[in-house]
C-alpha cells in the first residue's frame, strides 16, 4: 500500500459520520449540543429558548428557528474526540421538513436514533427509521430523558421490536426514574455510573460479586435495587446478546439511557458509539462500487443552503466526500454538466461558524461556495465519469400561487424564489401561456410559511400565497412534445417545473387516472429524472 493510501486508510479509520435522528422535542438539538461539548467545539450548550430568550441552540442557526425554537434545516458539524474526526449531521425533527432530513441521511454512514422517554417510538422517529432501515445502516438508540418519569424501560424495548421490528440490546440500563433516578448500571464494563446533576461522573467498579456486592448493595436504595437486579436478571436469560455483526447490519440496535439536558450518559453513549460505529465505506455507483481509499477524490451534494451568511447573500452547497484526499484548490469533473471546475474555498461548519480548510477525507463533510453550478444530487470526481446513486426525490403534496406584493421589488422577489428553490425543499412551476404564474410545491405546510418568512426577512421580497386545490404531482413524459393544454381539467392543471419537464397538478387520485387512460401514449411519475443514473434505475421498478 502506497504512502498516500496509508494516509487515507489512517483518517477513514478515525472518522465517523451519522444523523441524529427523532420525533420533535425528544432533546434531539440538546444531544448535539452535548456531544459537541464534550469534543471542545463549543464552551456553552445553548438550549432551545423561547422567542424572547437570547441564547440559542447552536445548531439553530437560522432566524425563523431561533424566533421559533424549532429546527427547520438540517446543519453540519464536526469535532474531534478521543482519536477520532466525528461529523454529526443534525435533522430537523418536523415532519414537514422530512424532505431535507431524508437526503440527509444519504450522507451518513449510521444514525442515532432518540427517544423520549416519556412518549416512546413517535410518528417521525417511525418514518425515518424506515429510511434508515431501507439503506441498512446501523442504528444506535439514545433513550432520554430519564431523570423525568416515563415509561417503564422495558415497555420502551418492546415497543422497538413491535413498532420499529427491531431487536434491541441494552447496553445499560437505567436505576429509576424521574425524581428517584440515581444512575446506570453499565452490562458492559461491570460498572455502575450515579447519577449527577453537576459535571463531575461517579463510578462503582463491581468486583467478581457483580450486584450481589454489598457495596452496591449500600450505595442504592433498596426498591430500586431488587427491582435492577430482576431486571437485569431478565435481560440475561431473555433479552439479545450483543452481536456486532447484526449492528453493523441494521439488524440489532444497541441501546443507552440517559438525560441529554444534564448531560448525564452522554460521555458514556459517545464513548461506546465511537468504539461501534463504522468508519466510511464504499458507495454505490453507475459503475459499481467506489472504495474510499484506492478510488481518487469523489463525492456527492446532498444539500444547498443560500444565506447561512445573510450578510453576503451566499449559498453553499454541502458535499459529502466518499473516497480519496480532497484537497483545497484540486480541479474536479462536474459529472451532470461535463465541466471542469476549481473548488478553491472549501469550509467546514459549525451551524453558520466556517473554517476554510486545506484537505477532508472520506466521511468529512464540506461546504462548497454555489453561484448556481450546483445541484442536490450533482457528482463530483477526479476520475472517470460515474455518478453515485440518486437522491430521494418526493413529489409535493400541498400547493400555492406565490404573488409578489411589491413590483418595486421585483429582482429581489426573482433571486430569493430561485434560490430557495434551489435548495430542493420547495419546488416551483409556472403554466405554459403565463410565466408570471408561479405556483409552489412544497411537501410539509409549514414549508410555506418558512418560504414566506425567509423571502422576507433575507430577500426584503414579501409575498402573498393563495392556497390551491391540487394534491398530487406527476411528471409527465413522452416520445414527442406534450401539450400542457392536454392535461388541464376542472380538477387537474398542466405546468411546467424549473427544469422545463411537464408536470401535471391533480385534485383527485380519480383525475391522474382519468389522464392516463386519456392519454395512452403519456407515462406520469412521482418524480422528475435528470440524469442517466436516475433514469435507468427509474426503469427497473
Amino acid at each position: 500500500m502506497s504512502m498516500l493510501y496509508e494516509d487515507i486508510q489512517s483518517q477513514v479509520d478515525k472518522r465517523r459520520t451519522f444523523a441524529i435522528i427523532s420525533h420533535p422535542d425528544a432533546g434531539k438539538t440538546t444531544l448535539t449540543e452535548k456531544l459537541l461539548l464534550f469534543g471542545g467545539a463549543i464552551r456553552m450548550a445553548g438550549e432551545v429558548k423561547g422567542r424572547k430568550a437570547k441564547k440559542f441552540a447552536t445548531s439553530d442557526w437560522m432566524q425563523i428557528e431561533k424566533e421559533r425554537g424549532i429546527s427547520v434545516t438540517s446543519s453540519a458539524m464536526h469535532f474531534n474526540y478521543n482519536g477520532h474526526h466525528i461529523n454529526i449531521l443534525d435533522t430537523p425533527g418536523h415532519q414537514d421538513f422530512s424532505e431535507d432530513t431524508y437526503r440527509t441521511l444519504t450522507a451518513a454512514d449510521s444514525a442515532v436514533m432518540l427517544i423520549d422517554a416519556a412518549k416512546g417510538v413517535e410518528t417521525q422517529t417511525i418514518k425515518l427509521f424506515k429510511v434508515c432501515r431501507q439503506r441498512g445502516i446501523p442504528i444506535f438508540t439514545f433513550i432520554n430523558k430519564m431523570d423525568r418519569y416515563g415509561k417503564d424501560p422495558l415497555e420502551l424495548l418492546e415497543e422497538l421490536e413491535q413498532v420499529l421490528g427491531i431487536r434491541s440490546c441494552p447496553m445499560n440500563w437505567p436505576i429509576g426514574m424521574g425524581d428517584e433516578f440515581c444512575g446506570i448500571y453499565d452490562r458492559h464494563n461491570e460498572r455502575i455510573e450515579l447519577y449527577h446533576r453537576e459535571e463531575q461522573r461517579e463510578f462503582i467498579l463491581l468486583g467478581e460479586q457483580g450486584l450481589a456486592d454489598p457495596a452496591v448493595r449500600e450505595q442504592l436504595d433498596p426498591i430500586l435495587y431488587d427491582k435492577l437486579c430482576e431486571e437485569i436478571d431478565l435481560l440475561d436469560i431473555a433479552g439479545d446478546q450483543f452481536d456486532e455483526d447484526k449492528i453493523d447490519q441494521g439488524l440489532l440496535t444497541p441501546v443507552f439511557f440517559g438525560s441529554a439536558i444534564s448531560k448525564f450518559g452522554v460521555q458514556t453513549f459517545l464513548d461506546n458509539f465511537l468504539q461501534l460505529a463504522p468508519a466510511p465505506h464504499a458507495h454505490n455507483s453507475s459503475i459499481g462500487l467506489i472504495d474510499t481509499v484506492k478510488n481518487g477524490f469523489s463525492g456527492f451534494v446532498f444539500k444547498i443552503q443560500a444565506n447561512m451568511n445573510p450578510a453576503h447573500r451566499d449559498r453553499i452547497a454541502f458535499l459529502r466526500v466518499c473516497s480519496g484526499k480532497f484537497e483545497r484548490g484540486m480541479t474536479v469533473n462536474h459529472v451532470r454538466s461535463g465541466k471542469r471546475i476549481k473548488l478553491a474555498q472549501p469550509q467546514q461548519f459549525l451551524a453558520q461558524d466556517r473554517d476554510i480548510i486545506e484537505e477532508a477525507y472520506p466521511g468529512d463533510i464540506i461546504g462548497l461556495h454555489d453561484t448556481g453550478t450546483f445541484r442536490i444530487g450533482d457528482t463530483l470526481c477526479v476520475q472517470n465519469s460515474f455518478e453515485f446513486e440518486p437522491l430521494p426525490q418526493f413529489p409535493p403534496e400541498h400547493f400555492a400561487r406565490v404573488l409578489n406584493m411589491n413590483a418595486m421589488k421585483y429582482k429581489q422577489f426573482q433571486k430569493g424564489v430561485a434560490q430557495l428553490v434551489e435548495e430542493g425543499t420547495v419546488q416551483i412551476f409556472r403554466t405554459a401561456n403565463r410565466t408570471e404564474d408561479w405556483i409552489l410545491g412544497v411537501v410539509g405546510e409549514l414549508q410555506f410559511e418558512v418560504f414566506s418568512y425567509r423571502l422576507k426577512s433575507e430577500y426584503g421580497a414579501e409575498v402573498r400565497l393563495e392556497r390551491l386545490p391540487y394534491q398530487l404531482a406527476r411528471w409527465v413524459r413522452s416520445d414527442s412534445t406534450i401539450d400542457t393544454g392536454r392535461l388541464s381539467t376542472l380538477s387537474s392543471l398542466g405546468v411546467i417545473d424549473q427544469n422545463q419537464q411537464v408536470v401535471v397538478l391533480c385534485e383527485y387520485e380519480s383525475t391522474l387516472n382519468l389522464l392516463q387512460r386519456q392519454n395512452p401514449a403519456l407515462t406520469f411519475h412521482s418524480s422528475s429524472f435528470e440524469s442517466e443514473f436516475q433514469k435507468q434505475l427509474a426503469d427497473l421498478y
